[in-house]
């Protein structure tokens, strides 16, 4: 393999390895102490009151992960669609 069939690869390989973190973007979103995991960026409602943060930002002590499948936001117990 010549030199640059190894780079020409090695570029391409880099592309791809690029391009798929960031279809593997996801989020935290919160409201009040309840938070969550999303995979999708929705623009929430300014009465739902959430905060959406980089999947590496880490909670306190006190917030409590619930998980739900869909577009919607946590309301106390209540998950809410919209």
């Amino acid at each position: 393999m010549t030199l640059r069939k190894v780079v020409l690869t090695l570029a391409a390989a880099t592309s791809a390895l690029a391009l798929s973190s960031f279809a593997a973007s996801a989020a935290v979103v919160c409201s009040g102490d309840v938070c969550w995991h999303t995979h999708e960026r929705y623009s929430y409602p300014h009465d739902a009151k959430v905060v959406i943060h980089e999947d590496n930002w880490r909670p306190g002590p006190h917030v409590t992960f619930r998980e739900h499948e869909g577009r919607g936001y946590w309301r106390g117990d209540t998950w809410r669609t919209w």
